[in-house]
């Protein structure tokens, strides 16, 4: 998920005596009183295999930690905390609960630190270095790199800490080369240098990149099923050129960590770069299952609303790019279930720019009607209110209803107008995007009246805006503008045109049907029929699970 800063505060710090528990009122609602059992019921099942062995004399205290861990391997540092205040409560003078503790409130790869879990990794940071002398070396260690990372009061700007940390966790690294965890801590470090810009929009490495790359290489090496290693590498490489490394990595969470929605997820980064669609979809409906689950006996989230409603986004999108209508509205729908007017109200503009995905499933399978008897989405969602009128544009045109796809063009040029830079930087995005939109309906207005190269003009200048937009997954358009681009040039008679137009998009998005589908027409009228045959074999691989078939890439040509 591209992401910028989440002003969210997470957690609320108090400090008793030196050496009391911190207490915590956490995201999922338990205060250490609460989070300890005498039984069981802190344990989840499905939590995998992975395992460090701390300085502990209690066999509860290290399942605790393990556990913890692995929550923070998937990103649910707000769970792995409770485990870790679980087993401070057990052992206090364990110095590796507390460094856990520091470690889970600061930083990750999709939430930058807030004053308030700056404050509390501090503290439990104390407690870590006036304990250290209980752990091993190798923690020790630990302990003194992660001190690095934080400072009371905490700076502004965190470049100074995070530079320092991750110099520090090199050095433990070098003097622990066998260590997967460490090698996996010193990775991350080196991608918080750069949170979601390791890559060139075109797809090149920026400086530092290769290392992190080589490093999480080794590690798997090490140890080809550890739960942090693997999902950072997919994190890693899925912007690159080379998506394709990152399959074993995707492959070994398929089924990892049963517990974790956002693990079993993980692996459809890369099926979606690598044309593995189906399993793009089995993915997050593993991972919709899990959330179900989780939500159950933890209802009350913050930071994993977000994880969850991608994880439901994602599945619409990789269900669209393979024809399954249902299971993509379906998903679309849930989305707003999930995001209650509780979660809008909090997260709003982080969730903008997906809530669109109930318009975009409508659009991609011409479902006009449906499209623009829809209501009007929260007038606080400024992007989904500005494509939602985007798309009615769309729809009209496509009812050759110009009068009224002009007015909502109109309607739309308001509201993108509207929307200020900072709101749109808030929710990873520019103008940029709107400005495809904006491409998109001229140019869909004028393929409907057949004016085809003022068409073509159009959605030429939207793709290329389109091919710099910010990486993201799913991608910020989920319908790419070059499968209306190579209609057109199909209905122009352009078909060597279309035919680079569908190649183009297929080296962004390998095996979706309906650039396949697209591109064998292209050849067809060009008398290529060996290679049209090979195609229609690929196309049909892609759409055996489709509901209907198709006769166009773009439904607003269809025949």
């Amino acid at each position: 998920m591209k992401r910028n800063t989440l002003l969210l505060s997470l957690i609320l710090i108090c400090v008793l005596l030196p050496f009391s528990l911190i207490w915590v009122t956490s995201p999922a609602g338990a205060t250490p009183q609460q989070a300890v059992q005498d039984d069981d019921s802190w344990r989840f099942d499905g939590i995998g295999p992975h395992t460090r062995a701390i300085q502990t004399e209690s066999p509860q205290v290290q399942a605790m930690f393990n556990q913890a861990l692995t929550w923070a391997y998937g990103f649910n540092h707000d769970e792995a905390i409770n485990s870790l205040m679980a087993a401070a409560k057990l052992d206090p003078d364990c110095p590796m609960i507390w460094w856990a503790i520091a470690y889970c409130e600061g930083p990750n790869y999709n939430l930058p630190i807030t004053p308030e879990r700056s404050k509390a990794a501090w503290y439990a940071l104390q407690n870590a270095l006036a304990r250290r002398a209980n752990g091993s070396e190798r923690e020790q260690d630990l302990i003194e790199a992660l001190a690095t990372r934080y400072r009371l009061p905490a700076p502004e700007d965190r470049a100074e800490l995070d530079q320092a940390y991750a110099d520090a966790m090199r050095r433990v690294w070098q003097k622990y080369p066998q260590d997967a965890d460490i090698g996996t801590l010193y990775a991350e470090s080196m991608m918080m240098l750069r949170p979601w810009e390791l890559y060139t929009t075109d797809g090149s490495p920026e400086e530092g990149t290769d290392q992190i790359v080589e490093t999480l290489e080794a590690v798997l090496k090490l140890q080809k099923d550890h739960p942090g290693a693997n999902h950072l590498y997919v994190h890693a490489m899925e912007p690159s050129l080379t998506p394709g490394r990152a399959l074993p990595a995707a492959n070994a969470l398929d089924n990892l960590v049963p517990v974790s929605g956002h693990l079993l997820h993980m692996p459809s980064h890369i099926y979606v770069r690598t044309g593995h669609w189906e399993k793009a979809v089995e993915q997050n409906q593993k991972a919709l299952q899990a959330d179900d689950r989780y939500l159950a006996r933890s209802p009350n989230q913050t930071m994993q609303h977000l994880y969850m409603i991608h994880n439901t986004h994602m599945l619409a999108y990789a269900a669209m790019m393979s024809g399954r209508e249902k299971t993509a509205m379906q998903a679309a729908r849930r989305m707003w279930e999930q995001a209650t007017p509780e979660v809008l109200a909090g997260m709003g503009p982080y969730l903008d720019r997906w809530m669109v995905s109930v318009y975009d499933v409508q659009k991609r399978f011409g479902r006009w009607d449906a499209l623009l008897a829809e209501p009007a989405p929260p007038a606080s969602l400024l992007v989904t209110t500005a494509v939602w009128r985007a798309h009615r544009a769309v729809a009209y045109a496509a009812k050759k209803d110009f009068p009224q796809a002009e007015k909502e063009y109109t309607a739309f040029r308001q509201a993108r107008e509207a929307i200020s830079a900072d709101y749109l930087k808030t929710g990873g995005m520019t103008d940029r995007f709107l400005e495809v939109s904006d491409l998109f309906i001229r140019g869909e207005i004028a393929l409907q009246q057949q004016e085809w190269d003022k068409a073509i003009e159009y959605l030429q200048q939207a793709a290329e805006i389109e091919s710099t937009l910010a990486y993201g997954e799913p991608p910020q358009w989920l319908q790419p503008v070059r499968h209306t681009l190579g209609a057109v040039y199909l209905a122009s008679g352009d078909n060597a045109a279309a035919e680079r137009c569908y190649r183009e998009d297929l080296e962004t998005w390998p095996g979706n049907g309906w650039s396949l589908y697209g591109l064998q027409q292209a050849l067809l009228r060009q008398n290529k029929a060996d290679e049209a045959q090979q195609i229609g074999q690929q196309f049909q691989r892609s759409w055996k699970r489709a509901d209907a078939p198709i006769d166009s890439s773009c439904k607003c040509l269809s025949e």
